[in-house]
């Protein structure tokens, strides 16, 4: 059983096609931040590369031993320097009273209680300098939220940073510190596009906030796709994410991954494990989207990506013999088209027929993707990392498509992608499908079944917390009452354990997520769940 983590989980409201993504290793605190935050100046250009510094000894230096060790040696001298630590301090409501505050809800005052106090909370990520100007680059979800931002270079020299600019679609934000440009050493970008699977991959970051930690290890596999999280129903994902075995960590979010130069090859930001530390399986952006986002973030604070307007899966041969297809035919099934998007508006179709594929409803019978611009579309992540590396806002695509087994072509001009409010604004008044339940929860894994004396194999979704007036809440789910630690991260326990939906087994956040997805919007459907070591069923009214 995985789970991909956010170093650690984060709060989730389930939704239609909502997710996860990786966040920065979290620490309470009692005190705010008191550096005070410069004033931003005007962004400039990026400093074009220079020539590395690192050197690879040659042959003749003894042995490939110790050819390795210097590599790594020379690799860590020169990449070190470049990498910061940084630390957000985020404002939280805590009420007076015994009532229970729900991070991320608003908070309403009972007859007779006292206002919320403010409190703070630390998290602690990881960065690396850009340019000579003092840009630092992290990911977006370390820095989210904060109201405060420290930079600890690796001399040991903190300083204050303010906020460039940010793109939670790439999980990519740009800060900035005033320090004496002889003190920035910005790194140097490899062509993401060259990463080859077995190549020698070195992370460097702060993991549970150990500066300056450097692991190795090798590229694992590259064309990954990594979801981003904006608790919306309509959510994307960032494409040729690279996969690598070197050991990655809470607080190594938004660190480096470089090659055996010493060059950029990516931005680490989320794991695949079932303890939410390291389990061999990492993930970075690469640095082509880097090289792209990043100087826009700088000059403009904001990114605008081009989008066409659907969901869609692969096109496996289940699918394609339900819809009467080769079974060799692959492609990009079109599942659902968004209102006033560009797919709606030239008439792509979405699958409106429902059929049972391995026991689990699914819709088919959609447009088919084959082609964008003359492209091969093999598989989701073709048609995801086409649209991200080589379109615009207002460019013209032209899409091959196979509708009813027959194929055409149509052109559509891709427009800017809605902001997360946009997105959550327009799925509020006209989705159709898909239901939010209003939890936060976390997958059933074996310490959490320890901890609540429940068989080692149990699988499910802890409902750690209720949202008021959610339909969890109308429906009677409980919610933890016990806060523990677990591998490092704290989880309440003590509440329901979410096993099935209809029948349907469920064994993880995506597996519920994906069955509340099939359900439409207002209809009643029954939850499996396990309430102190006994099996129960809910009935929840979701037209109410």
């Amino acid at each position: 059983m995985k789970k991909r983590t956010v170093l650690p989980s984060l709060l989730v409201v389930f939704g239609m096609i909502a997710i996860t993504a990786c966040g920065s290793l979290s620490l309470p605190i009692t005190t705010k931040n008191s550096h005070p935050a410069p004033d931003l100046p005007q962004a400039t250009q990026v400093a074009p590369a220079q020539e590395p510094s690192v050197s690879v000894p040659s042959s003749n230096s003894g042995s490939l031993l110790a050819a390795y060790q210097g590599t790594l040696e020379d690799i860590y001298g020169t990449v070190g320097p470049s990498v910061v630590n940084i630390r957000v301090i985020e404002k939280l409501e805590v009420a007076n009273s015994d009532s229970t505050q729900i991070p991320g809800f608003p908070f309403f005052n009972q007859p007779g209680e006292q206002p919320p106090q403010q409190q703070y909370q630390a998290a602690l990520g990881s960065g690396f300098v850009w340019d000579q100007q003092g840009h630092i680059v992290t990911n977006n979800h370390v820095v989210s939220g904060a109201q405060d931002i420290e930079v600890t270079f690796s001399d040991g020299t903190i300083v204050p940073a303010t906020l460039v600019g940010a793109d939670p679609d790439s999980d990519l934000a740009v800060i900035k510190v005033e320090v004496p440009s002889a003190q920035l050493h910005p790194v140097h970008l490899a062509d993401s596009n060259e990463v080859k699977v077995g190549q020698l991959a070195v992370a460097i970051g702060n993991p549970f906030g150990l500066e300056g930690t450097m692991t190795t290890g090798i590229i694992s596999a590259v064309g990954r796709s990594l979801p981003t999280d904006q608790n919306v129903a309509q959510s994307y994902s960032i494409p040729e994410i690279i996969q690598t075995d070197a050991p990655i960590n809470p607080g190594n979010s938004g660190g480096v991954l470089v090659d055996a130069n010493g060059w950029l090859v990516g931005v680490t930001s989320a794991i695949e494990s079932p303890v939410g530390s390291n389990a061999g399986i990492g993930f970075a952006i690469p640095s082509d989207i880097v090289n792209n986002v990043v100087p826009v973030l700088i000059k403009d604070g904001k990114y605008i990506h081009s989008w066409l307007g659907i969901s869609g899966t692969t096109l496996v041969p289940d699918l394609a013999e339900k819809m009467d297809l080769k079974t060799t035919q692959r492609g990009v099934l079109v599942e659902e088209i968004i209102p006033n998007s560009p797919a709606e508006k030239v008439g792509l179709r979405a699958s409106a027929r429902q059929v049972t594929v391995n026991g689990q409803p699914v819709n088919v019978g959609g447009d088919v993707i084959t082609a964008i611009d003359n492209q091969p579309v093999v598989n989701m992540e073709d048609l995801i990392a086409y649209l991200a590396s080589s379109t615009t806002v207002n460019q013209k695509v032209t899409l091959t498509i196979l509708r009813d087994g027959k194929q055409e072509t149509l052109d559509v001009t891709l427009i800017a992608r809605p902001t997360a409010e946009e997105r959550n604004n327009s799925t509020s008044s006209s989705t159709t499908r898909g239901i939010r339940l209003g939890i936060a929860g976390t997958t059933v894994d074996s310490s959490i079944a320890s901890e609540m004396d429940l068989p080692d194999g149990q699988q499910g979704i802890l409902v750690e917390q209720v949202q008021p007036g959610s339909l969890a809440e109308m429906a009677g789910l409980q919610a933890g009452s016990k806060s523990v630690s677990i591998n490092g991260q704290q989880v309440t326990i003590g509440g329901d354990i979410i096993t099935a939906v209809n029948g349907q087994a469920v064994a993880t956040i995506g597996e519920l997520r994906a069955a509340l997805g099939q359900l439409e919007s207002d209809q009643e459907f029954t939850l499996t769940v396990l309430r102190n070591g006994n099996e129960i069923q809910i009935t929840v009214q979701s037209g109410q």
